[in-house]
C-alpha cells in the first residue's frame, strides 16, 4: 500500500473528483495505468493477476457463474474475492465489476427477469422503465457487481437482424425515450449536473452503460457485426440521437459496436468515438470495448493483435474487453506507449476517464457488496413491477372481426392451452438469460403462461394442455370453449440470431391453424421481433397478441387477457406482410405494412392507433 496515506488527496474522500483523479494518476507507473485500462473475465481472474498486474475490471461472460445456479450471495462471495485482491495492490484501486444486466440481473438465478427492451418500447412507459433500471441496480450491487452493460439504445432498422428484441424500437424518439433505464439504474443527477459527466446516485445504483455505439441496429442486409451505409448526417438523426438523451442523464461509460460505418470498423473509429462522441457530445466517462472487439479489427480475427491495440487505442478506446488474453494486451500497450506509437497522453486520457467513474461511482469509499440488499433479489414488489411491464407490453393484433372475443371468461367449463411456450420459462425469457444463448425449460424462479393461466381461472375450470395437440382432442373440440395457443421463437442472440426468413418455428403457424379450425383461438406470439403471420392465420386465429419475451412473470399476461386490465401496448416496430418487404422504412413512400408502427387495439376497438 501507499506510504503517507493522510497525503493521499486520491484517499480523501472529502475532494472533488477532479482532484483525486488526478492525484492518483501522479502515483501510477506505466503497467498500473494500463492494468487499469484493462477489462478480464472472472475465469482468468484469480487473485495474484488482479493484484500483481493492476487489474482494473473484471466482468464474467454470460453463462460463466461462480457455478450453476449459484444464488446472488454466492456471486458477492466471488466478487468481494476479486476486489480484496484489487485493495491488496501497491495503490489499492478497487475493480470495477461488470455483467451483462440487460432484462434485470439475468445471469443471476432467481433475480427478476423483466421483458426484453422491444417489449419495454411497446410500452412506451419510459417512468416503468426507469423504474425497472431502479430494481434492476438494486439486485445487481445485491450480487457484488457495480456496472450493467445496460441499456442497449440502438435503434433496429431490420427486423432480421439477431439483436432487435435488445433495442426499444425502430425509430430514435422511442428509443430516446427509453434511455431513462440510465436514470434508473444509475439514478437522477439534478438539473445543475454538468452534461457529458458520470454520475452515480449512491450504493443503491450501478454504473450504466450506452451500446453499441453506433449504428449496429442499421446494418446493410441486417447483418449482426455488418455495415451501417448512411450520410453522417442520417447517422446522427437516427443512431445517435439516443446517445445524446444518455449522455444528459450521467451515463458512465458507453460501449463500441463491433459493426462498421461505411466500411470502417467502430472500434478504430477515431472519428466517431473521439472527435463525435468525446469532444461533440461531451462524454467524460470512458469508453469500453466490446467482448474481443479489438481482435476483430484483423483478418483473421486476433492476427497481429499489437496493430489492433494500436489503432483501438489511438481512436479512443479507454477500456479494453480483452477478456483472457491480457499478458499479451498488457505487453502490446506497454510497447507501443514505449515506442511513441501510443502517446502517453492517450493512456493517461483513458485512466482519468476510467479513475473518475470509480470514484463518481464511491467504489473507493464503498469497494465490498452491501449484503442488506440481498433481500431486493427477486422480491414480491420487483416481481410486481414486472408484472405491470408484461401487462402493458402486449400488443393486441386481432380481436374478432369486431373487438368481441377478448377478454377469455376465466370461468368456462373446459379450456385448452397449447404450443411450445405455453409452458416453458427459458422459452418466455429469451436469449440473455442465464446464459448468452438462453435455455428451454424451468431455468430459474418464474411463472410460465400455462402457470398463470391455472392461477387465474375459476375453481370449476378445466385447464388440458397439450404442448402439440393430438388427433384426439382436436377432433373433439367442441368440449372446448375456447383455445390458447402458444408459439414462437426459441431463445437466441447476436450473430445466432440473423433470420432471413422470420416464419414462426416449430411448426407454429401450422400449430395455430390446426386448432383455430377446431375451436375458437387466442394466439400468443413470444418472439424477439415482428414474424411472418400466414393469411390462414391471421383468418382463423380469433384473436391475436405479440407477447415479445416477457421474462419470468408470466401472470401479466392472464391479468389482461381475462380481463382485469387493458391492453395498452403499441408496436414499436413495423409489423411486415412479407419478408421481401425488408427493410421497411416507415419515412419511405412505399411503406405498406401488415400493421404499422404505433399499432395497437385495445380490447373493445377495431380500429389501430396510428400514435408512433
Amino acid at each position: 500500500m501507499v506510504d503517507n496515506e493522510k497525503s493521499c488527496v486520491y484517499k480523501n474522500r472529502g475532494a472533488p473528483v477532479e482532484a483525486r483523479v488526478k492525484d492518483l494518476l501522479s502515483r501510477m507507473t506505466l503497467p498500473e495505468k494500463i492494468g487499469q485500462m484493462t477489462l478480464i473475465e472472472r475465469s482468468v481472474a484469480s487473485e495474484a493477476v488482479i493484484r500483481d498486474f493492476s487489474i482494473g475490471s473484471v466482468l464474467n461472460a454470460a453463462g460463466s457463474w461462480p457455478f450453476e445456479d449459484a444464488k446472488s450471495s454466492n456471486w458477492a462471495d466471488m466478487i468481494d474475492g476479486f476486489q480484496r485482491s484489487a485493495l491488496e495492490s501497491r495503490l489499492g484501486i478497487p475493480i470495477i465489476y461488470g455483467i451483462d444486466a440487460v432484462h434485470g440481473n439475468n445471469d443471476v438465478y432467481g433475480a427478476t427477469i423483466f421483458p426484453h427492451n422491444i417489449g419495454l418500447g411497446a410500452t412506451r412507459d419510459a417512468d416503468l422503465v426507469r423504474r425497472i433500471g431502479a430494481a434492476t441496480a438494486l439486485e445487481v450491487r445485491a450480487s457484488g457487481a457495480h456496472w450493467a452493460f445496460a441499456p442497449c439504445v440502438a435503434v433496429v432498422k431490420d427486423p432480421r437482424w439477431g439483436r432487435c428484441y435488445e433495442s426499444y424500437g425502430e425509430v430514435a424518439p422511442i428509443v430516446s425515450e427509453m434511455t431513462s433505464l440510465v436514470s434508473g439504474l444509475q439514478g437522477e443527477p439534478s438539473k445543475e449536473h454538468t452534461n457529458g459527466y458520470p454520475f452515480l446516485a449512491g450504493r443503491k445504483n450501478v454504473v450504466a452503460c450506452a451500446k453499441h455505439f453506433v449504428g449496429d441496429g442499421g446494418t446493410n442486409k441486417a447483418i449482426n457485426e455488418g455495415n451501417t451505409i448512411l450520410r453522417y448526417e442520417d447517422l446522427e438523426r437516427k443512431h445517435i440521437a439516443p446517445y445524446k438523451k444518455c449522455i444528459s442523464q450521467g451515463v458512465s461509460t458507453v460501449m463500441a459496436s463491433y459493426s462498421s460505418w461505411n466500411g470502417e470498423k467502430l472500434h478504430s473509429h477515431y472519428f466517431l468515438l473521439t472527435e463525435v462522441l468525446k469532444q461533440k457530445l461531451g462524454f467524460k466517462g470512458y469508453i469500453v470495448s466490446d467482448w474481443e472487439g479489438l481482435d476483430r479489427l484483423s483478418d483473421p480475427p486476433g492476427s497481429n493483435y499489437r496493430n489492433c491495440v494500436k489503432i483501438a487505442i489511438n481512436a479512443g478506446i479507454d477500456m479494453v474487453m480483452v477478456p483472457f488474453k491480457y499478458e499479451q494486451f498488457i505487453n502490446d500497450l506497454i510497447d507501443l506507449v514505449e515506442s511513441g506509437e501510443v502517446l502517453m497522453a492517450r493512456v493517461d486520457d483513458a485512466v482519468e476517464r476510467i479513475l473518475r467513474v470509480k470514484f463518481v461511482a464511491g467504489l473507493f469509499e464503498f469497494p465490498l457488496t452491501d449484503r442488506s440488499l440481498l433481500p431486493t433479489v427477486g422480491c414480491k414488489e420487483h416481481r410486481e413491477l414486472a408484472r405491470e411491464a408484461v401487462r402493458k407490453s402486449l400488443v393486441l393484433l386481432k380481436n374478432g372481426k369486431y373487438g368481441e372475443f377478448l377478454p377469455l371468461n376465466c370461468n368456462a367449463e373446459r379450456i385448452l392451452v397449447v404450443g411450445t411456450h405455453a409452458d416453458d420459462l427459458g422459452y418466455q425469457c429469451g436469449g440473455w438469460t442465464k446464459t448468452m444463448y438462453g435455455q428451454s425449460g424451468r431455468i430459474t424462479d418464474g411463472t410460465t403462461l400455462l402457470d398463470a393461466i391455472k392461477a387465474a381461472v375459476g375453481d370449476e375450470t378445466e385447464v388440458i394442455y397439450e404442448k402439440s395437440p393430438s388427433e384426439e382432442t382436436l377432433a373433439s373440440g367442441y368440449r372446448f370453449s375456447y383455445a390458447i395457443v402458444a408459439v414462437g421463437e426459441s431463445p437466441y442472440t447476436e450473430t445466432m440470431g440473423d433470420n432471413s426468413e422470420l416464419t414462426i418455428p416449430f411448426n407454429g403457424s401450422e400449430i395455430i391453424t390446426a386448432v383455430a379450425e377446431k375451436i375458437p383461438t387466442l394466439v400468443v406470439l413470444f418472439s424477439g421481433r415482428p414474424m411472418v403471420l400466414e393469411p390462414q392465420v391471421l383468418e382463423k386465429a380469433e384473436a391475436l397478441i405479440a407477447a415479445w419475451l416477457p421474462g419470468t412473470e408470466g401472470q401479466g399476461i392472464t391479468d389482461v387477457i381475462f380481463g382485469d386490465y387493458e391492453f395498452r401496448g403499441k408496436l414499436p416496430a413495423t409489423w411486415f406482410k412479407r419478408v421481401d418487404q425488408l427493410p421497411l422504412d416507415i419515412e419511405s413512400n412505399g411503406y405498406l405494412p401488415l400493421f404499422p408502427l404505433g399499432f395497437g387495439l385495445n380490447r373493445d376497438s377495431v380500429e389501430n392507433s396510428k400514435t408512433v
